[in-house]
Order: structure tokens, then sequence, then C-alpha cells
């Protein structure tokens, strides 16, 4: 047990570990839930677990109840149904395989600000459309689950390298655009089936995984204000730093410093013997560019 939690530790603390952090989140808060939804059905209180704690976790489809838990905008894309085991495993999965192509031509950071983005996104499409389009009229739904956010790490992706191939089992390699392409044509068609709100938030995080790297390639990026209260509890949680102190030197202390930056592109005695070595070996004609611009510095030498 504690090798694991040092290994958790190692892989939260480990620099560019964002993405990583937000996969551990998740799976933390689905064992969580899960352990405590176990706990309740045990006693016959699943009713208290369902009104005060998933309801409370879950984003409403009515404008009233959201009004009155705003904060269940971000929680929803953090919590997964725990009856659905399968759907927080292909979503961590596609988040990490999507998300590491991702970090490689964008970076970590902005790998998560689009989940968060995408997560938002998708939660405030879902909303919209619930309460805008006659179709859902009297559909009391709720949204669980990081789908909008990992729709967004998907479509960025896409985005950004749509040539980029990946190799599935059975087929060998596809572009990741067709696989883009793919997921937003399911999720299209089922905006009027069982798990029409979910479908929403789909459309909604790909809407916002396009538009951020499209924004990103024309200068702006959305994810500024992120970042600035990522730097505020940063320096807010760091150690202060102690200050730096500076002495005085006199003349021959500058002078000496100077000397020691004039001599700083001097190649050493031993390099430059290692290069006479070879001359005798193989002939000027042997040496590299670089090992001559190295005995031509030692022969400017001033003595």
């Amino acid at each position: 047990m504690n090798g694991f939690i040092s290994d958790l530790k190692y892989t939260w603390n480990k620099p560019g570990s964002g993405l990583l952090r937000l996969i551990i989140i998740n799976v933390i808060i689905y064992v969580v839930m899960s352990l405590l939804l176990l706990g309740f059905q045990f006693s016959g209180n699943v009713e208290i677990f369902d009104k005060y704690i998933f309801d409370n976790l879950a984003l409403p489809s009515n404008l009233y109840d959201f009004v009155h838990a705003p904060w269940t905008l971000v929680t929803y894309f953090f919590v997964h149904s725990m009856a659905k085991f399968l759907h927080i495993v292909m979503n961590m999965l596609v988040l990490y395989w999507f998300g590491m192509i991702f970090t490689e031509f964008l970076g970590d950071k902005k790998a998560v600000v689009l989940y968060v983005l995408g997560g938002l996104a998708g939660g405030l499409f879902y909303l919209i459309i619930y309460n805008v389009f006659p179709f859902y009229e009297g559909r009391s739904d709720s949204l669980v689950g990081a789908s909008a956010s990992v729709f967004a790490i998907v479509v960025g992706a896409a985005t950004i390298a749509p040539d980029y191939k990946i190799n599935l089992l059975f087929i060998g390699p596809v572009k990741i655009k067709w696989l883009a392409a793919v997921y937003i044509f399911i999720s299209f068609i089922g905006i009027t089936g069982g798990n029409a709100g979910g479908e929403l938030a789909h459309l909604g995080g790909v809407m916002m995984g396009f538009a951020y790297v499209k924004l990103l390639q024309k200068g702006t990026d959305l994810g500024v204000p992120f970042y600035a209260i990522e730097d505020f509890f940063s320096n807010l949680l760091s150690p202060r730093r102690n200050l730096k102190v500076v002495y005085r030197r006199d003349k021959k202390t500058k002078a000496s410093a100077s000397k020691k930056k004039e001599n700083a592109d001097q190649p050493s005695q031993s390099r430059v013997d290692e290069i006479l070595d070879k001359i005798s070996d193989k002939g000027y004609e042997g040496l590299t560019q670089e090992e001559k611009q190295i005995l031509f510095k030692a022969s400017q030498r001033k003595h």
C-alpha cells in the first residue's frame, strides 16, 4: 500500500503531469463515490446518497435547479455514474491517448485548460438546448461524466494534427481526424435518444475543442485567465524565496571578473592537445569544422 501511495505521489508531483492528475482525480472520485453508494445501499438509505451527494454533483437540466446549485457546472465533469464502469474506463483511456497527442504539440497546461473549457462548454450547451427546444420540454435529466471534456481534447488534437496516425486493433493506422469525425457523427445522431443530454454535452465539447485550437493559432489563448489563477495559487503556496544580497565589488574584483568573462569562450588546453594529436594521426583535413574553429580560437590567445 505504501508503495502504491509513493508511486501516486511521484506521478502527481512530476513536472508536466497535468493530464495524469486529471485522470487520478476522476478515478479517486469514482472510487470514493462507489464506496459511499455501497455503504448507503447496505444501510438502506440510497435516497440520502442520491439527494444529498449525487444530486449536488450532477448537472441538472432544469434551470431552476441549476441556479440553486451552480457549482455542478464544474463538478459534473469529474463525476461518473457508478453503475457504468466502462464509461469511466473508456473516458480515461481516450483522454490519455488523445491527451498525449495534444500535449505533444501544445503542452500539458493547455491540455488541462481545454479539459476544463470543454466541460464548461458541454454543460452550458446541454443546459441551453434542453431549455430552448420544445423537444426536450418536460424531461428532467442530470448530467455526469468527463465525456464533454474528453471530446474537446479529441477534437483539439485532431484540429492541431489532423493527419496524425494511431494504430487500431484489427484495422491498423488511422488518421485521428477520421476518428474524431466518427465520434462527432455518433453523438450527433444520438441527441434524441436515451442519452440525449450526454450527446449534447459531447457536441458542446467538440465546438470548444475546435474553437480553442483555431483561436490559439490566431494568437488568442482562452486559457489566459486559468494561467493567472494557477500562478496566483502557486505563488501563494510556494515558500518565500531568499532575498539576493549583492555586495559592492572593488575595481580589482571587477577586472578579474571581466578577464574571466573574456576567457570563458576560450577552449581548454586539454581540448587543444586532443585536436593536435588528431592532426598527427589524420592530418589537418581530418578535423571537423568545429575542431578547426577551436584551434583557430586557441591561436588567438593573448599571452
